[in-house]
């Protein structure tokens, strides 16, 4: 890991195990557990379109062997094709990511981390052969799996 992931994740492990934890109240917390890995709304809505369009992927799946947690949300295992569907505040989006006010201190360093994570890991991907597909969750469903049709196309 770089110097800056290791001060990141010193920052967010302080936040952590500080009293009342990352949250900043009780609200908070049931909003950010509230939130799921997989079965997202963009997520549904694209798959669905690239089963209509007669594609057949896997859903929720580690691509690496080297790494289980690294995982992607539709994978196209014999195309070696992972399609990620960044969410806006998790990942970062440039276009519309507010970083928080309140505990500004733990998210902004979760979030840089969280971009560098993709980078490595689209890096990863691509090093073992595999072409790494990243959308953000407000990029319109059709366009996505157009591109996504396209690309396994082309790796035909």
């Amino acid at each position: 890991m770089s110097k800056l992931s290791d001060e990141m994740e010193a920052v967010l492990r302080a936040k952590r195990e500080a009293a009342g934890g990352w949250a900043s109240n009780a609200s908070a917390t049931a909003i950010m557990r509230a939130n799921v890995r997989r079965d997202t709304k963009p997520e549904i809505a694209v798959r669905r379109l690239l089963h209509a369009a007669g594609l057949r992927y896997r859903v929720d799946v580690a691509p690496l062997s080297s790494d289980k947690r690294r995982r992607a949300d539709i994978v196209f295992t014999r195309k070696k094709i992972a399609m990620f569907i960044d969410g806006c505040f998790w990942h970062g989006c440039p276009q519309h990511f507010v970083l928080p006010k309140a505990n500004a201190d733990y998210w902004k360093p979760k979030i840089a981390r969280n971009r560098e994570r993709d980078s490595e890991t689209t890096a990863r991907l691509e090093e073992e052969g595999w072409l790494a597909l990243r959308f953000w969750e407000h990029e319109e469903p059709a366009d996505v799996a157009r591109r996504v049709v396209e690309a396994c196309a082309l790796a035909d």
